[in-house]
């Protein structure tokens, strides 16, 4: 490519020196400035944009045959390589796609004064798991930098991928099967938050409110879903002592950080920090979802949505998301900001039943 691009400015060169040796024979009248930039590399007098272009487009050309070559080189003799390969470079392209997507909305938050709590349902979850994704994906970004690093990459996709690689990297088998790992996780915690709950009920004094905590955590472990009206009949004592948010036991909030998954290894004071923020923009995700209407969810963002809070969503039909949501929003659009600790717990409620395919209670 290099010789070409010299022999081409050779060839111009000469027709630029011919062209003014016959212009002088011709007028006979040339300045010494002519005779001055004549012995200047006269090759810069065609890097046109034009020019910069076609060599840009015919470069661009040819990487897109060999990368194409290359694809198929290991599609036909590294056939399991390849499946990484390609979920690594699909992988960055959703990336840089979500990326270029979160910087409009920041744009459009920072220009139009638009607040986190007033965005779009899609927009506000944009935001949401781009943050978190980001956690996760900027070590696998800083050693993929380096020359032929991103071969360390595709080891670690092939050996630990649910562990350090974020969802952009999955393949559509892995998304699932890692969602049901993620859920069985979080159902080993139903049962101690649900014991909690109980030996908390001894603490509360009015006798009612005592009596309704203590039926809910017993229907629950018996393999019935409660209604919304019994979960919302216990809300008094999720905003204050003993189970609000800034009230309840650090051991407590240890059983409940990883329905979050947030790790609960942390001091108290930072893990009851982390649980009101997560539960305060949870809540403010709902209410979003609320004005856009879970009807308006396409069927992998219904599923995505009741993942988020809590449900096993892949071993459910479409329909039984769709309800599961609907009583899960009866119950979040009915609290306040002070009762966001019965919103954490209702990942336990609504959800420790229903994914083994349990129909509602009526």
């Amino acid at each position: 490519m290099a010789l070409s691009c010299s022999s081409l400015c050779s060839r111009l060169s000469l027709v630029r020196l011919c062209g003014l040796r016959t212009n002088r024979t011709t007028t006979g009248l040339y300045s010494q400035y002519v005779s001055c930039q004549s012995r200047l590399p006269l090759c810069r007098h065609y890097t046109s944009s034009k020019v910069r272009q076609g060599i840009g487009r015919y470069v661009s050309s040819r990487l897109q045959w060999a990368n194409k070559k290359y694809e198929a080189f290991l599609k036909k003799r590294f056939p399991r390589f390849y499946q990484l390969y390609h979920t690594f470079v699909e992988g960055f392209k959703l990336l840089f796609q979500d990326a270029k997507e979160v910087r409009r909305i920041k744009a459009k938050m920072y220009s139009d004064g638009v607040k986190f709590q007033d965005l779009p349902y899609r927009e506000m979850e944009k935001l949401r798991q781009f943050r978190r994704d980001m956690i996760k994906a900027v070590p696998l970004v800083m050693i993929s930098v380096p020359p032929f690093a991103n071969y360390l990459v595709f080891v670690l996709m092939y050996f630990l991928p649910r562990q350090l690689l974020i969802p952009h990297f999955w393949t559509p088998r892995q998304q699932v099967e890692f969602r049901g790992v993620y859920n069985s996780l979080r159902a080993r915690h139903h049962l101690p938050v649900l014991k909690g709950l109980e030996y908390t009920s001894h603490q509360v004094k009015d006798s009612h409110l005592q009596s309704c905590l203590k039926d809910l955590c017993a229907k629950v472990q018996s393999g019935v879903n409660p209604k919304v009206s019994e979960i919302l009949a216990v809300r008094r004592l999720f905003s204050g002592p003993p189970l609000g948010i800034k009230r309840m036991s650090v051991d407590h909030m240890r059983h409940i950080s990883p329905l979050l998954f947030l790790t609960p290894r942390l001091p108290g004071f930072f893990i009851g920090r982390r649980l009101n923020s997560h539960g305060l923009e949870l809540l403010q995700l709902d209410r979003a979802l609320s004005r856009l209407g879970p009807h308006q969810l396409s069927d992998a963002e219904l599923r995505q949505a009741c993942f988020v809070r809590g449900l096993n969503s892949d071993s459910l039909g479409i329909n039984q998301c769709r309800e599961w949501l609907s009583q899960w929003l009866q119950v979040s659009s009915s609290l306040k900001d002070s009762e966001v600790s019965l919103l954490l717990h209702n990942m336990v409620f609504l959800s420790a039943n229903y994914h083994n395919g349990l129909k509602w209670s009526h």
